[in-house]
């Protein structure tokens, strides 16, 4: 059997599985008495250990290994949940992460956790020889079957099947007992069909036995082959086989077999009686409602998706050209049709960003201990949804907010004591949909901003003169924090002081076509909350000409259009402004921008676009219509282009390049 088309099957269940242990640790943490929180980890690291040894990843098996039996002392309650346990178990589920990972990047998963093994077998070594000493059960050299199950195999041998009582032993120094019986078992299947083993599967999976154990079996193969097959596990000492003789009394138990018990003719479908336990990754799998879906094929539904949207506008086009009302009407239900199709496909590329807040309650443990600070993370909307590429870019901006917080926005013990406030801090990590957007806020109960402090930095540092700081509001003082090279801090630490960071997250995330906004209030706390595009691919836009050429501005970003007669264009700081609600709003000529022969006129078409707290009018030739998109990314010879994020083909054939409003605002 070749394992590696299994890989990708190993890191989703995995990561499952990791999630599963690091929210569950947390709680363990609070709650050491929680036996289903115990039970949870357990079970998680009890299959994470059953599939990396099928997979032969052993670091992996042998650390879970380990995790297993220091939580079944205390789910046993032999020995009391410790602190250090707790700090140990961090430590696995970390290295675990790290080595999956790995294997995710085409590595072998291999870790040095010497250390990490050493720390929990001192956890475990004082009740070791009483584990040891748990009466195991033994495989004995014949099979005492229930009447039921006797009569099929009777039923098999008929068809021309062969049962045998395969016994295997396992190697005295054996490790992973229970993955050396799944791979046993996985050989068998291959080869007939197991109908019961001893001990059962319950004891099996939870290793109650010693070395050996014995499986009924029915095939058509040799005995040769099967032997060869078992023998060809790793840690399988030896393989016997014996002819399995029916006692007599089967006979009379066939006639009265209901008549849906099958019979074998070929490979007999797997069968156990219905008195004997659930074998649990012996048998079938269950249907379920669900299916796994190769990623590279949804991202290939979605490019053909992409192709027929382009095409939907051609007919549009066509149809407006030509005076037809047969074919106006066909091409209304044509576009009703894709406007269901395409709210189905972009689902489908949705993840919950569950995913990637998942990884921040073990970081904001781990980091406001290194700082001595007590902080506290909530989480809500973790079931919001997001496109997957959001999803894969988003957790880096996240986590530099996140550890902004922690180091500069809640106090340390000292100060929250003075401030009257409890001495644990709260972090708050939320999402939700509003409208077609998805927003992430990031919330602290700290000191919230300084202001006079920061305009001050930012004035030592260039970013700003005193006379501009006179004029900004507070929200645009907070920005401040965004600017590169921009840092509080007053000595570089593992966490903050570098001058980079929060330029790099309002970079990254306006890159995803999304803002950040800072709303704080002194001694009360901070949120920096993150908006985002739903999907970033197929996009409503605004078409606007430039000279002879068609340009795309996104909606998302676009505030109003207008036209503005030459009369109202005012100069100020020698730059041109216009008033836009009272506000003296600067005029950005795009035909400027790109090198584009400009024109005189008494009035000119404007498109008023925000960044943040920013805004600007952008002057075109002419606005042409809102339509919807679908945009492709630049080839890496035009990646240069300033302010000019993707390109669009439309309906007549047409390339559009699509305006970065953001990165024109971008000063």
């Amino acid at each position: 059997m070749d394992l590696n088309e299994y890989v990708g099957l190993f890191l989703d269940e995995s990561m499952e599985h990791l999630q599963a242990i690091n929210t569950s640790l947390l709680v363990f943490e609070e709650r050491l008495d929680d036996e289903a929180v115990i039970d949870q980890i357990f079970r998680s690291a009890h299959t994470l250990k059953g599939m990396a040894g099928t997979m032969g990843y052993d670091a992996i098996a042998d650390l879970t290994h380990e995790m297993e039996s220091a939580l079944d002392l205390v789910r046993s309650k032999k020995q009391p949940a410790t602190a250090e346990l707790i700090d140990v178990l961090f430590v696995a589920a970390e290295q675990l992460e790290t080595m999956v990972e790995d294997i995710s990047r085409g590595g072998k998963g291999k870790l040095d956790v010497t250390e990490t093994v050493r720390r929990l077998q001192q956890f475990i070594r004082p009740e070791q020889e009483e584990i040891i000493s748990v009466t195991p059960s033994t495989a004995p050299s014949t099979f005492e079957c229930d009447v039921y199950s006797e009569a099929v195999v009777k039923q098999s041998i008929a068809s021309g099947y062969q049962a045998y009582i395969v016994q295997v032993e396992l190697s005295a120094d054996v490790i992973l007992k229970a993955a050396r019986v799944y791979m046993v078992f996985d050989r068998l299947q291959q080869l007939g069909d197991v109908i019961l083993s001893n001990p059962t599967s319950d004891e099996l999976e939870q290793e109650h036995f010693e070395t050996s154990f014995s499986v009924l079996f029915v095939t058509q193969q040799e005995q040769s082959v099967i032997q060869e097959a078992v023998a060809s596990v790793s840690e399988v000492a030896t393989v016997t086989m014996d002819v399995f003789e029916a006692t007599p009394e089967a006979e009379v138990a066939t006639s009265t077999l209901p008549q849906e018990v099958p019979v074998a003719t070929s490979v007999p479908a797997p069968i156990a009686s219905p008195d004997s336990p659930e074998q649990t990754d012996l048998s079938v799998p269950v249907a379920s409602k669900t299916i796994r879906v190769n990623l590279e094929r949804i991202d290939r539904l979605m490019n053909l998706f992409e192709e027929f949207i382009i095409d939907r506008g051609r007919l549009e086009r066509i149809a407006a050209e030509v005076s037809s009302p047969e074919l106006t009407d066909t091409v209304e239900r044509i576009k009703r049709g894709t406007n269901e199709l395409q709210s189905l496909v972009l689902t489908l590329r949705m993840m919950p960003i569950e995913q990637v807040f998942n990884r921040f309650p073990r970081m904001v443990r781990s980091v406001s201990k290194d700082v001595g600070k007590h902080i506290k993370l909530h989480i809500t909307g973790a079931e919001t949804e997001l496109d997957r590429t959001v999803i894969d870019e988003i957790g880096d901006p996240l986590v530099h907010l996140i550890r902004n917080a922690i180091d500069h926005g809640i106090e340390n013990k000292a100060e929250r004591i003075l401030a009257n406030k409890p001495v644990e801090g709260n972090l708050s990590l939320r999402a939700y949909h509003s409208g077609n957007r998805v927003f992430i806020e990031i919330e602290d109960d700290g000191a919230g901003i300084n202001h006079e402090r920061v305009t001050r930095i930012a004035i030592e540092k260039g970013l700003i003169t005193e006379e501009e700081t006179m004029q900004l509001t507070i929200e645009e003082a907070s920005m401040l924090l965004f600017a590169p090279g921009f840092s509080t801090a007053e000595e570089v630490t593992d966490l903050s002081g570098r001058g980079v960071g929060l330029d790099v997250v309002k970079s990254k995330i306006e890159s995803l076509g999304g803002e950040v906004f800072v709303e704080t209030r002194r001694g009360e706390g901070t949120i920096f909350r993150i908006s985002l595009p739903l999907t970033l691919s197929i996009i409503s836009a605004m078409l606007v000409e430039l000279g002879q050429e068609t340009y795309a501005i996104p909606l998302t970003a676009i505030i109003e259009t207008t036209s503005l007669r030459k009369s109202a264009i005012l100069q100020a700081h020698r730059e041109k402004v216009f008033d836009f609600r009272g506000q003296l709003v600067p005029l950005i000529s795009l035909n400027e921008v790109y090198g584009l022969p400009q024109h005189e006129a008494e009035a000119y078409s404007v498109v008023v676009v925000r960044s943040g707290e920013k805004l600007a009018g952008l002057i075109v030739s002419e606005l042409i219509g809102q339509q919807e998109i679908v945009m492709k990314p630049l080839g890496s010879y035009l990646e240069g282009i300033r302010a000019i994020s993707g390109a669009t083909i439309l309906g007549d054939g047409q390339v559009a390049l699509i305006i970065d409003s953001n990165a024109l605002l971008r000063k």
